[in-house]
């Protein structure tokens, strides 16, 4: 079967966002029914009562978050544009392809995207969560979604964690790059990679979720070859349970502790800005960064629709489909990763 002649589906997998304060609740408690988020003894009888608890306290707490950036998440609007920007990158690299957006806790929901399939008839699918990282939080529970309501026999191909492909990594170059040229002297910066946090519970578990991030901290600095001094942090954190630490927060008390002036927050657990990166980064912490006495805050772009981004994940889709040339057959150079990759060297 040709390319043209292959009709392709691709579902890019979010988790969403409310697009209005009054969804914030209603997401929220979506978001805290999901057993893959909330899971303990008994849970099938009690989630939903603890569900609507934590939605209408939480709620409460980040509307003002939601307030700052307009009244609610472009999450959707930004996957949207993926979605449409990958559809034409592999129209023009001769696929007869259709994109579609599942969200997993706000519309639009898996079950729509479902039925956008069934519609479009299709011969195959290709299953795309916009995670780089794998976390049973985020890529596990968006595939178990899409288990629960597809019924159908496609012959589906899975992207799997992609922070290790040379062309992501080279998008997410392309915004710290633009990031740190906004300083005098970018040399001098400090880095701080930020992502979004999970209960340490959840990796005691054996989730690869801390293993993936670190490791995308030093394929970013081996790759970008910049001599700046860098840490990691995470971000997000709900409720009184461990999770991964230190905190944003707590990495710009230190860094003004020790008399650092000048921080580029770079997000690297997600592709899309959204609440996360243009609230809790982008007004909070540059408002607390002011406070603390930081000369110059800075944070980098989500890659959203980026050309290289999304030349990423047309690589990805390629990829999924057994063309794993498709790109090198076009004059597009992707350049290996260095070897040896060691984890947990510094």
């Amino acid at each position: 079967m040709t390319r043209t002649s292959r009709r392709v589906a691709v579902i890019l997998f979010q988790l969403g966002g409310p697009d209005t304060l009054a969804a914030i609740e209603p997401f929220l408690f979506n978001l805290f029914c999901d057993p893959d988020i909330i899971d303990f003894p008994f849970a099938r009888i009690g989630r939903k009562a603890l569900a609507k608890l934590i939605s209408a306290t939480r709620a409460r707490k980040v509307q003002h978050h939601y307030r700052t950036i307009g009244g609610g998440s472009p999450i959707r609007r930004f996957t949207e544009r993926q979605a449409s920007a990958l559809e034409a990158e592999l129209v023009s690299r001769g696929f007869n392809a259709r994109c579609f957006v599942a969200m997993r806790y706000w519309h639009p929901f898996t079950r729509e995207a479902i039925a956008q399939l069934q519609a479009a008839q299709c011969d195959e699918v290709v299953l795309l969560p916009l995670y780089p990282q794998y976390s049973s939080t985020t890529t596990g529970s968006s595939l178990n979604e899409w288990q629960r309501h597809f019924d159908g026999d496609l012959p589906a191909h899975k992207v799997g964690p992609f922070y290790r492909h040379p062309m992501y990594l080279d998008a997410a170059i392309e915004k710290i790059e633009e990031a740190l040229s906004r300083f005098p002297i970018p040399q001098r910066v400090e880095i701080v990679f930020s992502a979004h946090s999970v209960p340490l519970s959840v990796i005691a578990k054996g989730d690869p979720y801390q293993q993936h991030i670190e490791e995308t901290v030093r394929l970013l600095m081996q790759r970008g070859a910049w001599p700046n001094h860098h840490c990691l942090c995470y971000q997000s954190k709900v409720g009184a349970s461990k999770w991964l630490q230190p905190s944003l927060r707590r990495t710009l008390h230190d860094l003004a502790a020790e008399k650092v002036h000048e921080v580029c927050v770079v997000p690297i657990a997600f592709v899309s800005d959204h609440v996360e990166t243009l609230g809790e980064i982008d007004h909070e912490a540059r408002a607390e960064a002011r406070k603390l006495g930081f000369t110059q805050f800075e944070m980098s772009a989500g890659l959203n629709d980026s050309p290289k981004f999304i030349s990423a994940l047309a690589q990805l889709v390629f990829e999924a489909l057994g063309e794993a040339a498709g790109f090198a057959s076009q004059n597009v150079t992707v350049t290996p990763l260095p070897a040896p990759l060691l984890i947990g060297a510094d």
